[in-house]
């Protein structure tokens, strides 16, 4: 089922433009597959789709021309410039919270940074929860976050 699907969503991401989860999950539904949000979620990721200009000042899924592009610090810091709004944190956790939509192109970023205090992201549509060990770590994360930001 996960490899139909799989199959699907790039067919739909090569032959349309889609904005959103929910786009995606729309599309996917018209095409017989019943799928959650959380589940197009994990698709996004385990596909590495990223989220490229369309001209017009919008976003749309895509898939990476070079694998590397997932790893560059470059990227990293043109996604977290253009997607970021604000950085809190409480305890060992870091929320992020960006434009609408871009939630899981710049939790993409930080999963692939490979940086060894996080344990691991969640997006949603605007918000990213970056879970980090030890707690310790956090003032230096969000350090690293905010330079980012500043590129």
């Amino acid at each position: 089922m996960k490899g139909l699907r799989h199959s699907k969503i790039k067919d739909i991401i090569d032959h349309g433009i889609i904005e959103t989860q929910e786009e995606l999950a729309e599309a996917l539904r018209k095409e017989g597959i019943e799928i959650t949000q959380a589940t197009v979620s994990r698709d996004i990721k385990e596909l590495m789709l990223i989220k490229v200009p369309t001209g017009d000042g919008r976003y749309r899924y895509a898939f990476p021309i070079e694998q590397n592009i997932l790893f560059s610090q470059a990227r990293m810091e043109r996604i977290f410039r253009d997607a970021v709004t604000s950085i809190d944190s409480s305890e060992n956790l870091i929320v992020i919270k960006t434009l609408p939509g871009a939630a899981n192109a710049v939790a993409s970023t930080i999963d692939y940074a490979k940086w060894t205090e996080i344990i691991g992201t969640i997006a949603g549509d605007d918000n990213i929860l970056v879970v980090v060990k030890p707690m310790s770590a956090v003032p230096q994360l969000i350090q690293k976050f905010q330079s980012l930001l500043r590129g």
